[in-house]
């Protein structure tokens, strides 16, 4: 059974509000998951329940979610919150609007000039990212709000990318969640907000695209707050605060007819819903290395948060990867991030998001701390890989001919030199001496890895994909993943077929608004996704979209036929 549920509080008021909101809004969020009651809900079928929540006292200010799951090992009488600072990530599924909505958000606060020319997604700078249309890697900005800096990091939102997503989640307190006004919670959302639940982050919900004519709000708020439920959230998480946008035109509103002229209601919810940094100032220097970007000149540049005490240009600092493992450094350069670029600074205080130079062998993950006294922080987790291929070097008779890197030892260096950055990627030695086996979390991870090597010169082959098999108590187990396919109706059953074959099970299907569209999603080996884009479009027409998302291990489905047509095999005899 569906569970629609909607919501009746007081709203959050900010300057660039109408002071006279409407008096029945159609959803706000509970102060507490108690007096629930249930009654219809005309915009469902008849097997819908809805839960309607009403608020004793309606004049009682909203409560933002802030978790105290989590806290640092230091004891909370010496840990104070900056409220100068919100350290804030905004986290999607692919194409649901975060790059736009940052686009806005820098506008808005006059990050760049009125007569400056301004490319769309300037947020996007990778050749590869603006060809593509997609988030690849993680970048930092910051604005300021009434003398308030907010650092902002944008993520990707394609699920192969995850491993960006979990180690940018180290340094911020709370996250954007960017929501589809009419596709609703996805399987990138899902595993997104799993991974801020888990640090305990205060979640603001935008709901984003709401001008699309299609737009269906209270389903989304509805299905986004069934997501909190499913996975675990506590109470003062289910209660987050919801905001209506459209990215594209740079308005936001606590209702979704009802918006500002401008993005204000988003920018005084980040103020007021995501905390500040809680910091130990007095304490030992502590700076975990969450990110490594490399510069000509400057050499590796660090960067992360700065946990406790203060960060000084020319100090000498102490790098440990565990408290057995530690080396003495010296810091160079330092750097704060003023609006789209780093700006040179003298000293950091904890709490805010800074750049480091003048360690050559910085990884990421290892700890900068104080000389003497410092501590090392816990080491930054990734989910492991699902799929690998197999890298050798180009022995084909036009080897050569395009590119200027053909030899093994070019090609080791190269790949090991990709994991200094990339820590859902695994790289071992094959079972020669010039083949090596690449795994990644899927095969857009690897894809976009071939084609920069490709555009640097390397000159490679590989292998076909396979998946990354276990082995628990003697019975083999394989990865299985979320797929939601979004799929006219004219082109249901032959997707379906497909999927049938493919070993998918179906685990939900609902329609999608006005545009006659399906939303089916299943429960699939990853085995059985492999080449399936490319089949689901020409079944399709090209008009099935296909996202996917890692569940669990599970046990074996069995054998899986992906070539329905047959091979023609030609044998020519000589008489």
């Amino acid at each position: 059974m569906e569970m629609a549920i909607s919501f009746h509080s007081s709203s959050l008021k900010a300057p660039s509000i109408n002071p006279n909101p409407n008096p029945n809004p159609k959803f706000k969020f509970p102060k507490q998951l108690l007096g629930l009651s249930l009654s219809p809900l005309s915009s469902f079928n008849s097997k819908t329940t809805c839960l309607k929540y009403r608020s004793r006292n309606s004049t009682k200010p909203v409560k933002c979610s802030v978790s105290q799951t989590t806290q640092p090992s230091i004891e909370k009488s010496q840990l104070k919150r900056r409220s100068d600072i919100r350290n804030i990530a905004i986290v999607a599924h692919v194409d649901h609007g975060k790059t736009t909505l940052v686009d806005a958000m820098l506008r808005q606060s006059k990050v760049f000039r009125d007569n400056q020319f301004v490319q769309e997604r300037v947020m996007d700078s990778n050749d590869l990212e603006r060809e593509r249309g997609i988030t690849i890697l993680s970048k930092n900005t910051s604005i300021t709000y009434k003398d308030t800096k907010i650092n902002i990091i944008d993520t990707p939102g394609h699920s192969d990318f995850g491993g960006e997503v979990e180690r940018i989640l180290n340094m911020v307190e709370g996250v954007l969640l960017v929501v589809d006004s009419v596709e609703g919670p996805m399987p990138q959302t899902r595993f997104v907000l799993k991974k801020a639940l888990e640090f305990g982050l205060a979640v603001v919900v935008v709901v984003n695209k709401i001008d699309r004519p299609s737009a269906r709000p209270d389903f989304v708020i509805n299905s986004t707050f069934e997501l909190f439920i499913e996975l675990n959230a506590t109470d003062e998480q289910c209660d987050f605060q919801a905001i209506y946008a459209s990215g594209i035109k740079g308005k936001a509103g606590l209702s979704p007819d009802k918006l500002a002229e401008d993005l204000g209601p988003l920018f005084e919810s980040i103020i007021r819903c995501i905390p500040g940094p809680r910091i130990d100032k007095d304490g030992a220097l502590q700076m975990l290395a969450t990110n490594i970007e490399y510069d000509g000149h400057k050499g590796r540049i660090a960067i992360g948060r700065l946990h406790a005490g203060v960060l000084q240009k020319g100090m000498e600092v102490r790098v440990c990867t565990s408290e057995d493992s530690c080396r003495y450094a010296r810091i160079s350069e330092l750097f704060v991030y003023e609006k789209f670029s780093r700006t040179p600074a003298e000293s950091v205080e904890a709490g805010d998001i800074c750049a480091v130079c003048g360690i050559e062998d910085i990884q990421i993950g290892e700890t900068i701390a104080d000389k003497t006294s410092g501590k090392p922080l816990p080491a930054i987790k990734v989910e492991e890989p699902t799929v690998k291929m197999a890298f050798c070097i180009n022995t084909s008779p036009f080897v050569g001919r395009e590119g200027k890197y053909v030899t093994s030892r070019n090609l080791r260096d190269r790949l090991y030199r990709e994991l200094e950055r990339n820590l859902a990627m695994r790289v071992e030695d094959g079972e020669t001496a010039d083949t090596f086996i690449v795994s990644g979390r899927g095969t857009l991870h690897i894809t976009i890895l071939i084609e920069n090597m490709r555009r640097e010169g390397y000159e490679f082959m590989v292998g076909p994909p396979k998946v990354i098999n276990k082995k628990v108590d003697d019975k083999l187990l394989e990865p299985y993943e979320i797929a939601a396919v979004e799929v006219p109706e004219e082109h249901l059953g032959p997707v379906v077929e497909l999927l049938g074959k493919r070993r998918g099970q179906m685990i939900d299907m609902e329609g999608m608004g006005s545009e006659g569209t399906t939303l089916m999603k299943y429960k699939i080996p990853t085995r059985g996704l492999l080449g399936l884009r490319n089949a689901i479009l020409t079944a399709s027409r090209g008009t099935a979209i296909l996202n996917t998302i890692f569940d669990s291990y599970g046990p074996w489905a069995g054998d899986i036929i992906t070539r329905d047509q047959g091979s023609l095999v030609i044998i020519h005899h000589i008489v």
